[in-house]
């Protein structure tokens, strides 16, 4: 996946943020005095912070808030003194603040996403990662890293036609980027638009000729519609020359034997492959192969195990029931 934003609150220098203060100040120099009050904590809060004394920053930038309420960077300064006391919560408050404050930041989205990261707040962080990298894109339109990361925010979250349209813009603003087009690719299959997939991965390897994911993702197209199977085969051997010990590569083997009708070949890649990585759809996979060869056994046991590891699936449900 690609990098996260680069977050560094707590290494902001207090001559920077002496000159984000006045900008919250549509007045600038000509402040006031709750302003001018404000501005001499907020300064002692940044010298308490170089030198270490982060007890006192944290005073300090309270007492400049107390001054000065609508300024989110004081706001923002307030937290990342909270996040080095492990005053979490209270951090999370005062990242709230600066959200109402200015509803189109970055930074505190950012910083509340990596809060909720940290203490498993899956769900909250995604949010909140989202609205960072929207907002972010409104300030640089024309940065792919942006759409990238909000991209695969979408793909997590399973928004399939938010994902497409976020990744044919990448495309569109960067037409030779591999990354966009296998990602595009993939939302394609998933969508059901199998034509669009496989054209999607065949540029993708036309930019990338090693992009490996890309390499088996066309070949297991190929295998699964039980076509081009020669083709498939050299894609597949050709991503596994790549990453050999990949489990997912060497199932896509496995199951291109299975379709070929090499059945001893097909229980021997599977059984390698199930070896490496406890995953469904390789067990699933092993357990047809072994139906096929006539051990029932050995195929229900494969299945129980992939349904334990997904109770969602109904077909291997069906297979179980067929062989009891």
């Amino acid at each position: 996946m690609s990098c996260m934003l680069r977050m560094k609150i707590a290494s902001w220098v207090p001559v920077v943020c002496f000159l984000c203060f006045f900008t919250a100040n549509p007045r600038a120099c000509a402040f006031d005095k709750k302003e001018a009050i404000a501005l001499r904590h907020y300064i002692m809060a940044g010298i308490y912070e170089q030198t270490g004394d982060i007890e006192a920053a944290v005073t300090e930038y309270k007492n400049a808030a107390r001054f000065d309420e609508t300024n989110t960077v004081i706001h923002l300064r307030l937290a990342a003194g909270l996040i080095k006391k492990n005053d979490f919560s209270a951090a999370i408050e005062e990242l709230n603040t600066a959200i109402k404050l200015d509803p189109e930041a970055v930074e505190p989205h950012a910083v509340l996403a990596l809060l909720y990261f940290s203490g498993n707040k899956i769900e909250e962080a995604t949010l909140e990662y989202e609205t960072a990298l929207k907002n972010a894109s409104k300030l640089d339109p024309k940065n792919i890293a942006i759409y990238k990361n909000l991209g695969a925010i979408y793909l997590q979250k399973n928004n399939l036609p938010a994902a497409e349209s976020t990744y044919k813009l990448v495309v569109e603003l960067a037409p030779g980027d591999a990354e966009a087009h296998f990602y595009l690719g993939n939302i394609y299959d998933e969508l059901k638009r199998k034509d669009h997939a496989v054209r999607e991965l065949k540029k993708t390897i036309e930019l990338k000729p090693d992009y490996a994911e890309a390499l088996n993702y066309l070949g297991y197209l190929y295998v699964e519609a039980g076509e081009n199977l020669e083709n498939a085969e050299a894609l597949i051997r050709k991503a596994l020359a790549i990453e050999p010990d990949n489990a997912a590569y060497i199932d896509s083997l496995g199951w291109l034997y299975y379709k070929k009708g090499r059945l001893a070949d097909a229980v021997k890649e599977l059984t390698r492959a199930s070896a490496l990585f406890d995953d469904p759809i390789i067990l699933d996979h092993l357990g047809d192969a072994y139906f096929k060869v006539n051990d029932k056994q050995k195929a229900r046991a494969q299945w129980e195990k992939a349904l334990k590891l997904d109770p969602k699936q109904d077909k291997i449900k069906g297979k179980i029931d067929r062989v009891k």
